[in-house]
């Protein structure tokens, strides 16, 4: 359950955005016939996960001054979106490796960068250990903690992503001046332990159980700036945000995929309607109508996010990083809310037997009620608000 991702043989090299589209629409093809069953069962998606690491999708930010396709944050939002559409799961599973990879183009040395963005080509995968549990100040108990004989890493984590599939897995630690770095160690490294106890009722086979340290060795050249990256402007934080937006978008055009056929070939109108099949019944037209323009709007901010977290890539200053992550906010309540919608709607419109164990379309609502618990709502509401009425840029983290 547990096992250690082998290293792959070196992945596909995307070399544009229409090419990284094709390849997501292509791999979505073959991931969405077993989502059912994967998600049912709980079946660790290792061979799902070899074919889209292959694929070359997890290298497609790298920016081409390193080998990469550098595409664009509209693009990357597509792909993502394409993917979870197919299968919530497998989409967030790289969310973080996306997110570590942004570090280390905006805060990392040049070798270092060299060094993760070969890998990422190469087709290896970066999990993630940021989150800890029970404690609610945020303050990190992880600790880089210099030794005689070198850096040492100690402490436990939570919500972490990906980590059981990753090759490297990207810790947020506090050394011993109280400064957050970002240290990449290796999936097999000594004293790494990995467990499989995420129990959530959606978004089942992510991979988001818990990893210890125990004194694990570090080399220097593992550790990337992190708190000093959001002392200055950067769009570290919107680039997150905007994937787990993306997320969240395809997860609400994925139940709403799952409705159409089910009306056509299934459904029965009601009595009152006094029309032949579901499909002409006009409160269940009316409402699918109104689901397919709430995700089309989305769909829409969402690019418009996207361009937005591109000009701020293209120059980073207080005012671009601002006016993305107000974007992304925005991007988000709708990708949530919309997401939302259209997976309480598919039961709404095609009845009792929509929830037959069978056909487990209840995932729709689990996957995306479960992801979009991410970062609150709420919160992106205030960060726009105060923005516009009383011009406070947002906060410079993560999650907005």
């Amino acid at each position: 359950m547990t096992n250690p991702a082998p290293l792959p043989p070196d992945a596909h090299i995307i070399r544009s955005d229409a090419e990284a589209l094709d390849v997501a629409q292509a791999l979505a093809a073959r991931f969405a016939p077993g989502a059912s069953a994967r998600d049912r069962d709980r079946l660790l998606p290792w061979d799902e996960l070899d074919s889209f690491s292959a694929s070359g999708l997890w290298g497609i930010t790298v920016p081409r001054a390193f080998g990469g396709a550098g595409v664009s944050m509209v693009t990357l939002a597509q792909v993502t979106a394409i993917i979870a559409a197919a299968d919530g799961s497998l989409s967030q599973i790289p969310q973080n490796h996306f997110y570590a990879l942004e570090v280390v183009r905006s805060g990392a040395r040049e070798a270092q960068k060299r060094f993760f963005f070969q890998k990422a080509l190469q087709g290896l995968r970066f999990g993630n250990a940021l989150a800890e549990i029970s404690h609610r100040d945020f303050k990190r108990r992880t600790r880089l903690v210099r030794t005689p004989g070198g850096q040492v890493l100690h402490g436990q984590k939570f919500y972490c992503t990906g980590a059981i599939y990753a090759h490297w897995i990207p810790t947020l630690a506090v050394d011993d001046a109280e400064v957050q770095q970002l240290v990449f160690i290796p999936r097999r490294a000594p004293g790494v332990s990995i467990t499989d106890d995420w129990d959530g009722f959606g978004q089942r086979v992510t991979g988001s159980g818990s990893v210890s340290f125990d004194q694990v060795a570090v080399q220097p050249e593992w550790v990337v700036p992190f708190q000093t990256s959001f002392e200055r402007p950067t769009p570290i934080g919107p680039v997150a945000q905007l994937i787990h937006a993306a997320i969240d978008l395809g997860l609400g055009q994925g139940a709403f995929a799952a409705t159409l056929p089910f009306i056509r070939d299934r459904a029965r109108p009601w009595l009152d309607a006094r029309v032949a099949t579901a499909a002409e019944d006009p409160l269940t037209l009316a409402g699918l109508g109104d689901v397919s323009v709430r995700l089309t709007a989305a769909e829409a901010l969402l690019q418009r996010a996207g361009e937005a977290v591109d000009a701020a890539i293209a120059d980073p200053t207080e005012g671009s990083v601002a006016e993305a992550s107000v974007a992304v906010a925005e991007a988000k309540v709708l990708t949530t809310k919309a997401g939302l919608l259209a997976a309480s709607k598919l039961f709404e419109f095609t009845g009792t037997s929509a929830t037959f164990a069978p056909d487990n379309l209840d995932r729709h609502w689990r996957n995306v009620r479960t992801h979009t618990l991410h970062d609150p709502v709420r919160w992106k509401y205030h960060a726009v608000g105060n923005f516009a009425l009383n011009g406070v840029n947002p906060p410079r983290h993560g999650a907005i």
